[in-house]
């Protein structure tokens, strides 16, 4: 089955990417969850349209890349959400959450996509998430989660 694909997905490529795939993968799992759509003659408009939204979003270049690295690394990130007693969350801090801080702190944009946070945050102190910036920068940015 070949389908376009609408967002990232690990191992199978990014927004614009045209791939094959098994037909229960994609019927089943990609295309209902708005992660593809079926590839046609007529979709090679819609094709072009996610690349250059894509190209819009992303960071423009490998060395713009590493200056919002810098930037990110050396921001003092702190995420203020609601905690309970002895410092634990009512649920969890979200990418978006993250997302919102980062851009506050370094003044890039972060997409919440590019964020990925190894264990769900649950708790107040200093954590760590990983930003991929391009597809060979990435930053480990400390996070600070606040009681606010």
């Amino acid at each position: 089955m070949k389908l376009i694909l609408t967002q990232e997905v690990t191992g199978l490529g990014g927004p614009g990417d045209v791939v094959e795939v098994k037909d229960g993968y994609g019927r089943n799992y990609l295309v209902p969850r708005g992660l593809g759509i079926r590839w046609t003659r007529g979709g090679e408009k819609t094709v072009e349209s996610i690349k250059a939204a894509r190209a819009a979003r992303a960071v423009r270049d490998l060395g713009h890349a590493g200056e919002v690295k810098t930037k990110l690394e050396a921001a003092q990130v702190n995420v203020k959400v609601r905690a309970g007693e002895g410092g634990r969350l009512f649920g969890a801090v979200t990418v978006a959450e993250i997302a919102s801080a980062l851009s506050e702190a370094s003044g890039e944009t972060v997409d919440k996509r590019t964020i990925a946070v190894k264990n769900p945050i649950k708790a107040l102190g200093a954590h760590e998430v990983t930003v991929r910036l391009h597809d060979e920068v990435t930053a480990t940015v400390a996070l600070n989660v606040v009681k606010g």
